[in-house]
């Protein structure tokens, strides 16, 4: 029985991954092999961006308990309204209006927290009266008009590439190396991890299971920065959904904070009473959804290059889909930020090879509706299933 309960999580753990594989590998097909041409993979990067970036802080407001953030894509508009009639109407410089957009989402993100977190309205009601209130006053900013062209200086910090050092023609030598770079530091800091368990006596991977894992990524990277390197090499966007990622990562997994977004979505009334203020918990959550929702505005506003009413339409469902698709419970208390790139990536080959093939918008939001829903069902039964094992 113990081992039927771990064949069940490991084949859980790594559904989405295998289905992930599944999808590039028909779209691939379907296309003629255009989804995997150089330009394709960049367009994959660039312009799901902003779902790598909102999908983790969604995450955090899930692991609460389930709970999501319905004003996202309502903040990413304001935010980009807000810094767009800086910089092109008033003529603020853009750095300065970089941190102006910054404090301006973590001011909004800390209005809704507050009303979650100490006056404890349900944040379904919070965040969806944020999203008509941030939507409406984005057209206030903008006056139901477009701004653009954004400065070159703000376009330069999301929306360039890494030059190459090396200067070759047709290839980014630069990119790929990082790559391999990338893969040499992720395999030693498995390694690292491995040793640091057995020496205090934790349960790991057999070694085999490790090597076929660290070969598969690694595969996988050099791979992505090859077809980078034939294009234009390194987006910008991808420099800073990587640090996102890489700093939510350490958050949740190795620091005390993040732990506690754990302990409250499994059970509340235990985290409240082993002494942690779980009002405070629900508040950061929030908070760092409002911070993380400029950073993606800000990305969003360098790629259209212009700040419009319509940016972020559909941007929240977007995050919500990736962070159950990866695996996040919708119960809370369960998810990780490798699982969110898993969603978020399997949602950006949906838009991205949908698109290529010319299939209608209103039957790419059928599909993904489908896609989501499947996620869910999947986690409520396999939960049920593995109660049903452990009694």
């Amino acid at each position: 029985m113990e081992n039927k309960m771990k064949l069940s999580e490991g084949l859980k753990k790594y559904t989405m991954v295998i289905v992930l594989a599944v999808v590039i590998f028909l779209f691939t097909v379907n296309t003629g092999g255009k989804m995997l041409l150089p330009q394709n993979v960049n367009n994959l990067i660039a312009q799901n961006a902003y779902v790598f970036i909102l999908a983790t802080g969604m995450l955090f407001c899930i692991l609460t308990g389930g709970n999501i953030d319905l004003s996202v894509g309502s903040v990413v508009c304001f935010v980009g309204a807000v810094g767009g009639s800086m910089m092109i109407t008033m003529g603020i410089n853009p750095y300065l209006t970089l941190l102006a957009m910054l404090i301006i989402g973590m001011l909004v993100g800390a209005w809704q927290g507050f009303w979650i977190a100490y006056v404890r309205i349900p944040p379904f009601i919070v965040t969806l009266a944020g999203m008509l209130m941030f939507r409406g006053l984005s057209n206030v900013v903008l006056q139901g008009m477009t701004l653009s062209p954004i400065p070159d200086p703000f376009l330069n910090l999301f929306n360039t590439y890494v030059p190459d050092l090396f200067g070759m023609q047709g290839f980014n030598l630069t990119c790929f190396l990082v790559g391999i770079i990338a893969c040499l530091v992720f395999v030693a800091l498995e390694l690292l991890n491995r040793r640091r368990k057995l020496q205090k006596g934790y349960r790991v991977d057999p070694i085999g299971g490790m090597a076929i894992k660290v070969t598969l990524i690694s595969f996988v990277v050099l791979f992505v920065m090859y077809k980078l390197a034939r294009y234009k090499g390194i987006p910008n966007a991808l420099i800073w959904v990587t640090a996102i990622i890489g700093i939510y990562s350490y958050i949740s997994s190795k620091t005390t904070t993040g732990r506690y977004f754990y302990a409250v979505g499994g059970n509340e009334k235990a985290t409240r009473l082993s002494g942690i203020d779980t009002n405070k918990v629900y508040f950061l959550a929030y908070l760092n959804m409002g911070l993380l929702a400029a950073v993606a505005g800000m990305v969003t506003v360098a790629r259209l290059n212009s700040a419009n009413p319509t940016a972020g339409n559909s941007y929240e469902m977007d995050a919500i889909g990736a962070c159950f698709i990866g695996g996040a419970s919708a119960y809370g208390g369960t998810g990780t930020v490798p699982g969110v790139i898993v969603g978020a990536t399997l949602m950006g080959v949906l838009n991205l090879g949908m698109s290529i093939m010319g299939v209608d918008q209103n039957l790419q939001k059928v599909v993904k509706g489908a896609v989501l829903m499947a996620a869910v069902i999947f986690d409520v039964v396999s939960k049920r299933k593995s109660f049903i094992v452990k009694q």
